[in-house]
């Protein structure tokens, strides 16, 4: 039977999983690495440990699963996001890796902005600049460590760095490109104009396919150290969102992915070029060939639960230690018991700040409407809520743009919980689904290898075989009503309290 790799190269850690081609997954392991920190607000990896760690998993993956090599037809590639990894002439790397979720690049971000115009930059990537994206490591490289800047002969992102050292290829896929603000979206190809306007070498660019295409084939080096085969397909893979919506089955116009893990993402196919004009939702290439997705973020999601569960949540805490089970699930229970709107308690999850569609570091969460009527459980219910009006923020926008949902697919912590589900449901006024592989964007990484090595003639006929929907929870017309005046003063808040986020935070 042939089996298909899917690899994904997080920011904690290196997955791998092993599915066969009717989409089971056979075996999945994580080796995790350290994250470097060298200044407050820097994060750094170091891309030689992604590759280490990459190895360990295939190696375990292969052993738990007992499959043999020649097996396995192709391998996909997923991972984190915007990180810039810099090779010199030799091939070896320049410095470590600077990440996503690196802070250090706020100058270079507005430098951006300002120069191309953000009117154009939408127009040209989609996106407004970000201090996560790659375009402003590259300039804070060129500024303050110009003999790096001048040693360099490719850039990269973190997913390509473990396809270089298995095929020693130099590419990258349109979905990842898309999120580096060099990227014509719209063309599927490097903005000569953007490049040229910033000073980056068109030489550095690495070249760039559809996420299905192949890339190249393990080398002997790389069969040495992993043991797959010489000579096994890898394809170009994708950036671990646009994976995760393969993963999904996110492959047509009307279904939504909405993914509740610490942060929130929803997620949607488009078949055409749409962008937010404000910039509040991200457009990418989409990892479907001739496609787009839009793309949601919210910054606490299941860390806002997570929050109340460390610091006031020491009771079910103790309580799930003895019954032996989880102490969100004892949360959840005893939310149950508050009806729909939390009697007039609302919460702002921006306990980090938030991104769409505020996009605004200074704000932070809110208990709204707290009275003596409120007990523990109702907080508990209004966070539920509340990060679900932060996700309505996001379909609210898409819908703007002329995407009509018809189903959303729930996956992540959050949907372990039938509740939080339901709610999701309500809020959105739209029918909810989990699905049957929740193993996100290795999956998704799979399945695009499947396409590559021809066993599937493209990615939707992938995913109609090997993806499967699984629970169904269907929406309350009168649950929706009450929510649906709830989220009309959930919205109101944030603009009435914007400038005293800012005011606290000159105070603290």
């Amino acid at each position: 039977m042939p089996y298909f790799l899917g690899i994904d190269v997080g920011t904690t850690g290196s997955k791998a999983v092993l599915v066969d081609e009717q989409g089971r997954v056979v075996s999945s392991h994580t080796t995790e690495y350290p994250l470097y920190t060298p200044k407050v607000g820097w994060t750094e990896q170091l891309p030689d440990e992604w590759w280490t760690a990459t190895v360990s998993s295939i190696k375990a993956v292969l052993e738990k699963s007992r499959v043999k090599p020649d097996e396995i037809q192709g391998v996909g590639l997923t991972g984190q996001m915007h990180g810039l990894v810099m090779l010199d002439r030799e091939r070896k790397v320049i410095r470590p890796a600077i990440l996503w979720n690196d802070q250090r690049t706020g100058e270079e971000t507005q430098f951006i902005n300002e120069k191309i115009g953000l009117e154009r930059i939408l127009t040209l990537t989609g996106n407004v600049a970000h201090t996560g994206f790659t375009a402003p490591k590259l300039l804070w490289v060129k500024k303050h460590e110009p003999h790096n800047f001048g040693k360099m002969w490719k850039f990269m992102l973190p997913k390509d760095y473990v396809g270089f050292k298995l095929t020693g290829e130099v590419k990258t896929d349109v979905n990842d490109a898309s999120g580096t603000s060099l990227f014509n979206v719209e063309q599927r190809s490097w903005s000569s104009e953007i490049v040229e306007e910033l000073g980056i070498p068109h030489e550095a660019l690495p070249d760039v396919l559809e996420s299905p295409e192949v890339r190249g084939e393990v080398t002997s080096e790389a069969s040495t150290e992993t043991g797959l085969p010489k000579g096994t397909i890898v394809v170009a893979g994708a950036g671990d969102q646009g994976a995760a919506g393969v993963g999904a089955g996110v492959v047509e116009e009307g279904v939504v992915s909405v993914n509740i893990g610490t942060s929130g993402v929803v997620f949607t196919h488009s078949s055409v070029y749409r962008y937010d004009p404000k910039g509040r939702l991200h457009a990418f290439c989409h990892a479907v060939p001739g496609s787009w997705h839009l793309m949601g973020v919210m910054l606490s999601a299941g860390g806002s639960l997570r929050w109340f569960r460390d610091r006031l949540g020491q009771l079910e805490k103790g309580l799930a230690d003895l019954l032996g089970v989880d102490p969100y699930e004892l949360l959840c229970k005893e939310a149950e018991h508050v009806p729909p709107g939390s009697e007039g308690l609302i919460f702002l999850p921006y306990l980090t700040g938030e991104r769409t569609p505020h996009a605004d570091p200074y704000s932070r969460g809110v208990f709204f409407g707290l009275s003596l009527k409120h007990g523990r459980q109702h907080m508990v219910r209004a966070i539920l809520e509340g990060v679900c009006y932060g996700l309505r923020d996001s379909l609210e926008l898409i819908l703007a743009l002329g995407v009509k949902p018809k189903e959303v697919r729930v996956l992540g912590g959050g949907a372990r919980s039938q509740l939080w589900r339901q709610i999701l449901s309500d809020v959105y006024g739209i029918d909810v689904y989990t699905m049957e592989v929740d193993e996100g964007s290795s999956f998704g990484a799979a399945i695009l290898a499947s396409v590559g090595v021809g066993a599937y003639s493209s990615v939707e006929r992938a995913v109609e075989a090997m993806v499967r929907k699984r629970e169904h929870v269907k929406y309350s017309v009168e649950n929706n009503a009450v929510y649906t005046r709830y989220y009309r003063l959930y919205k109101d808040l944030y603009p009435a309290l914007k400038e005293k986020f800012r005011e606290l935070a000159q105070i603290v």
